[in-house]
């Protein structure tokens, strides 16, 4: 039987992995079986579905950007099953006119008992349909 995670092994490999999740995948130890994620785009259950948006957001990340990072700037505990993570994502997209992504968020985990991440909610400072209007944006060579 493997033994019950603690919190600040959550908030390290959360700190360890967020950042390089454009690149690589993530580890899925953390996570309970029926995970629920909810971001203002999609919502569903399931580890293999959580697997799903992290391989879905690498692979659009390759095919459609030229440049893009996950700034993690704090990973603490909010309360006794509560872990934030506050980040930006920033990108030059793959058009001719270089047109740059920006936003901000913070993600709240949810922990069970056993220390397993069992919700996952992102929460953006923008509406989708603002940050899809970035795409038509000329980059200005900052970002």
């Amino acid at each position: 039987m493997k033994p019950k995670l603690q919190i600040p092994e959550v908030i390290k490999t959360l700190q360890d992995e967020l950042p390089t999740l454009f690149e690589q995948n993530i580890s899925y130890e953390i996570y309970s079986h029926n995970i629920y994620f909810s971001d203002p785009v999609n919502k569903f259950k399931g580890k293999f579905n959580y697997w799903l948006i992290f391989w879905t957001l690498r692979f659009h990340a390759r095919l459609f950007f030229t440049e893009i990072a996950f700034d993690l700037h704090d990973v603490y505990q909010a309360d006794i099953n509560t872990i934030i993570a506050r980040w930006t994502v920033r990108g030059v997209l793959r058009v001719p006119w270089q047109a740059k992504l920006l936003f901000h968020g913070y993600s709240t985990y949810k922990l069970n008992a056993d220390c397993l991440i069992y919700e996952h909610i992102d929460t953006w400072d923008r509406k989708p349909g603002e940050i899809l209007q970035q795409f038509w944006q000329r980059g200005n060579g900052n970002h």
